[in-house]
């Protein structure tokens, strides 16, 4: 679909990579109706970007973006809200677990559930699911995030086979790790010390244009990252020796765990 005839319902429109998305879609042309939890747009939002407050995580919050999808006939759904989560596995509360499944899984499910059948009556839509190359590459630090996000790969990869007689093109982004305050400092020192590379969100947002554009089941983002996706998924386990700096680094290091984040 050309940008020029999409309308774009976006969540997770506040955090670093979701303002890239909106001024990099508005300025191919898009509309955008941005969604988040706060009562206003960020400063310096895209003109052009209209905006919901809304907490995907409540029955309240979906139903409030259905009804203003449905009203504003939005022909393409990009699920780019979601919460961080890093550290060892053993550190991490029974809470946070459930908070990550459900804002960065169960609810792009739902709400994509929910927009079914405005979707099935246009011409043409897709969806748009950003997950994460650690979707697709399991690093020590990272099991409850990238669960969340290997389980949305696998809805996507599904829903995707299943609406390919319709009138709905599914598609799933993966960035690799981004430069927004979504990643924090302890984060930033484990991809220092990994020599992981971060890109801006300018690079996710282009990607984000190009695979709409394109109409392509998926985009990895970064090398050796789309390299690493397709060796770890021929070998498997025989890569488990590749990570020991990871996991080195991340047993060495005291975290501290922020509960706030707003995007992939």
């Amino acid at each position: 679909m050309k940008a020029t005839s999409a309308r774009v319902l976006l969540t997770g429109a506040r955090g670093g990579i979701g303002q890239a998305m909106a001024r990099t879609l508005a300025g191919a042309g898009a509309a955008v109706m941005g969604v988040g939890r706060a009562a206003t747009p960020p400063v310096g939002a895209a003109a052009r970007m209209r905006w919901l407050q809304a907490d995907l995580a409540t029955d309240a919050g979906l139903a409030g973006v259905v009804a203003a999808a449905e009203a504003w006939r939005a022909n393409v759904v990009v699920h780019a809200a979601g919460v961080p989560a890093f550290g060892p596995f053993g550190s991490e509360p029974a809470a946070r677990l459930d908070e990550v499944l459900r804002v960065n899984l169960l609810a792009p499910m739902l709400l994509t559930r929910h927009l079914m059948p405005l979707l099935l009556r246009q011409s043409h839509a897709q969806i748009v699911f950003v997950g994460s190359a650690l979707g697709r590459i399991g690093l020590p630090g990272f099991s409850v995030y990238g669960a969340s996000k290997a389980g949305l790969h696998g809805f996507a990869e599904a829903l995707r086979r299943e609406l390919a007689d319709t009138s709905v093109r599914v598609q799933l982004l993966a960035p690799r790790s981004t430069r927004t305050a979504f990643n924090d400092a302890a984060v930033e020192a484990y991809n220092t010390a990994t020599k992981t590379a971060m890109d801006p969100p300018e690079v996710v947002a282009e990607a984000l244009l190009r695979l709409i554009e394109s109409e392509a089941a998926d985009r990895f983002i970064g090398f050796p990252e789309r390299l690493a996706v397709r060796l770890n998924g021929l070998l498997g386990a025989l890569l488990d020796g590749s990570f020991v700096r990871h996991r080195r680094h991340l047993n060495a290091t005291p975290l501290s765990h922020d509960p706030k984040g707003t995007a992939p």
